[in-house]
């Protein structure tokens, strides 16, 4: 008689577990070239040494310090009342920023005891608990939709009308696919046409291509999103199903041929844009990306297209370099075993401080950092691992040129932990850092001449006009966990999937006057910053411009704020254990399941049509790992990931072709409209009034900044 042999329980905690744990990726001669290139002189002879010292002195101690150099009489435009007046404006503004400060978490104060003590109470607190108790998100949207039926929210979702979409808009189009679709199917099963009219399909892509549209008609508003726990509009849902049935169906129609199949889905990717994750800098704050990464892996939503800076950058060079399988097993409490970055003890640091300016050993960062980035892997080689496209922002360390946000198309060869490293350069934490490429025969250089580069967050923590601007990116969600912007992080009428907690979510936090409070000293804040910098009579200190880590927006279509604790701020530069890292992996997820709907809805539409795109003949393209998984419901476990990697060619490919599309952008309009010109015009008892309705409303719902919300925290 045999009996079964019982499979392991995998300990989440095991470091033992984790794949690669033991493997040291980096090689020593890497490392030694890096830091060749690190003490080498720079093309300038006019760069200091570090942020501490000035320039030309040379990294030793010394008796006393040199002063930093003045700013000259033409940056600051120096005269007799600027002389007289700036010390004394200074400490004017500076005190009524710490009144106003004051009055800030006084009002914060109140909005909390207000919502704990007068709206969280009996049946709905506890509900509530039990919502924040769940870890997976099944079940945590069980508990979400029990809420809304407490709250009696279900009701909203039945009702077509809502201020902040069109509803006449969404009816007609859902009504009108449905019945060219129906007519589609009719046609597809008879294999004929009436060649009277325009066939089905050619009807039924004229509507795709006139709907299919970032935030058409507001239906991705974050707003209708904010009034319950789970869900939106059953009409909004019902547009978004009806939608990818109608793509999927054209996808898969043997009536149109495949270069008019490429050009309608080369079209529809160029209106409907792309999504990104991007991930916010904030030391060891940047531990709970984690735990967002991981709800939205095990969601099936996680993009293709993933930044990060400072701290996230380390986070998405993981993600970015590992497969889904990978990332299931090392985000787990034991990924702290890897974590050494402040392994080192107080005397230590201290005086590399006195010594470099900084508190960190830059080489001994580039070993730890090799390990989340396998080694010295490139842009273009995770990309052709595992199908994601990781961007990371750096800051030249002179503050004359432009940002860089280094990607496959940018910067192919470049090696992801040094831009990792650069990006996380914070001044007194982490001296400049160069950049290091790798050549044809594997070994690495210097990369733009040796300059030097700094952590991201300095001038662009989220980097969305560049997402655009390279890969047509228009939906970004954000995981914020910058500690001196999650304090005024303020959604006054509620957020994705966190609706107002009272009047059945048509309140306003705190009431109506405690709203009015907060909004109104987050603006003057903000408003008394912006004059010290356009007058440019902020200090500078370490030689570093800060106004803009306080000024830059922060926030995305979606932005995930996970909820910090104090102690957070004590660890904020010391690695993390695994029962600190598992309860910022669970916080994490947490912040992330209320969001899930909002984008799984977002991203169902946007692989509808890159699988369209890339499974078109004419676009020479086979599909990525992640779509190839994600769409067709591979078998990956029983598959060998390498067995799926792009071909060598296919970033030029990719790169050529958005430089191609490009020019649909501008010309989509007339595209439209030559396309429609060009062939037989429908019935009106077919088209109605629907192309006129849809030519009227507009894109005010995507272009107003106050249409998503209240979620900007960009205060000071």
């Amino acid at each position: 008689m045999t009996t079964e042999k019982k499979p392991a329980v995998y300990d989440p905690y095991d470091p033992a577990g984790l794949p690669d744990f033991d493997r040291d990726f980096i090689e020593p001669d890497e490392l030694d070239r890096f830091e060749r290139a690190l003490n080498a002189p720079e093309a300038s002879p006019l760069v200091a040494i570090n942020d501490w010292r000035p320039i030309n002195q040379r990294v030793r101690k010394t008796r006393g310090r040199r002063k930093p150099p003045k700013r000259s009489k033409d940056e600051t435009r120096e005269g007799v009342l600027y002389t007289v007046l700036k010390w004394p404006f200074l400490f004017t503004v500076f005190t009524w920023i710490t009144v106003l400060g004051f009055g800030y978490v006084l009002i914060r104060v109140y909005i909390f005891l207000y919502e704990q003590w007068v709206t969280w109470r009996g049946k709905r607190e506890r509900l509530r608990r039990e919502l924040s108790a769940q870890r997976n998100y099944p079940d945590w949207l069980k508990a979400a939709q029990a809420l809304d039926v407490h709250l009696g929210t279900q009701n909203w979702k039945q009702t077509d009308e809502y201020a902040y979409y069109d509803h006449l808009t969404i009816n007609k189009v859902v009504g009108q696919l449905k019945k060219v679709r129906a007519d589609v199917e009719r046609e597809t099963g008879n294999g004929q046409s009436d060649s009277s009219e325009v066939s089905a399909i050619e009807e039924l892509r004229t509507l795709l291509e006139a709907c299919v549209k970032n935030n058409f008609a507001g239906v991705e508003n974050p707003r209708i999103y904010s009034e319950t726990y789970s869900g939106t509009k059953d009409l909004v849902q019902e547009y978004i199903d009806e939608v990818h049935a109608c793509i999927e169906l054209v996808q898969n129609s043997k009536q149109v041929d495949k270069d008019a199949k490429y050009q309608l889905f080369k079209h529809l990717d160029t209106n409907f844009g792309r999504t990104a994750l991007c991930l916010s800098g904030g030391a060891t704050f940047a531990y709970y990306h984690f735990g967002v990464v991981k709800a939205l892996l095990d969601n099936d939503v996680l993009p293709e297209i993933i930044t990060g800076t400072s701290g996230g950058a380390l986070v998405a060079g993981l993600v970015a370099t590992r497969t889904d399988e990978e990332l299931k097993q090392l985000l787990v409490p034991a990924l702290a075993h890897r974590i050494r970055a402040c392994h080192e003890r107080f005397p230590t640091w201290v005086r590399r401080w006195w010594r470099t300016g900084a508190r960190f050993d830059t080489v001994d960062w580039a070993r730890q950092c090799g390990w989340f980035c396998r080694g010295s892997t490139t842009f273009r080689e995770a990309y052709e691992r595992t199908g994601r496209i990781l961007n990371v922002t750096c800051v030249p360390s002179d503050p004359h040129s432009p940002t860089i946000l280094a990607n496959y198309l940018t910067c192919p060869d470049c090696v992801i932990w040094s831009a990792v490293l650069a990006s996380a350069a914070v001044p007194g934490i982490l001296n400049p850092v160069v950049l290091m490429t790798k050549k044809r025969d594997g070994t690495l250089k210097p990369y733009s001449f040796g300059h030097k580069w700094k952590d991201g967050s300095l001038r662009t923590d989220i980097p969305i006009k560049a997402l655009n601007l390279h890969f047509n990116v228009n939906f970004t969600i954000v995981s914020q966990v910058n500690p001196h912007i999650n304090l005024f992080f303020f959604s006054s009428r509620g957020t994705v999937g966190r609706p107002v907690t009272h009047r059945k979510g048509r309140g306003w936090r705190g009431g109506f006057l405690g709203t009015a409070i907060e909004q109104y000293i987050k603006l003057d804040l903000n408003k008394w910053l912006r004059v010290l910098r356009h007058l440019e009579l902020l200090p500078r200190p370490m030689g570093q411009d800060w106004s803009e880590i306080w000024l830059q927006k922060f926030s995305g279509t979606v932005t995930i704020w996970p909820k910090s604790i104090p102690s957070d701020f004590i660890h904020i530069l010391s690695d993390p254990s695994p029962e600190r890292l598992a309860r910022m992996i669970h916080v994490g997820q947490q912040s992330t399941f209320p969001k899930i709907q909002f984008i799984q809805n977002r991203l169902k539409i946007e692989n509808e049509i890159m699988t369209g795109l890339q499974e078109s003949k004419m676009g020479g393209r086979s599909l990525s790992p992640i779509l190839s998984r994600r769409l067709h419901n591979t078998e990956s476990e029983h598959s060998d990931p390498m067995e799926e990697r792009l071909d060598e060619n296919l970033p030029e490919r990719e790169s050529s072709s958005y430089k191609d599309e490009s020019r649909f952008v501008d010309l989509s309009d007339s595209i439209s409209q030559s396309t429609a010109s060009s062939r037989p015009q429908t019935p009106s008892s077919r088209r109605g009034s629907i192309m006129e309705e849809m030519r009227r409303q507009s894109a005010v719902f995507f272009d107003d900044a106050d249409s998503y919300g209240d979620e900007d925290p960009t205060v000071i």
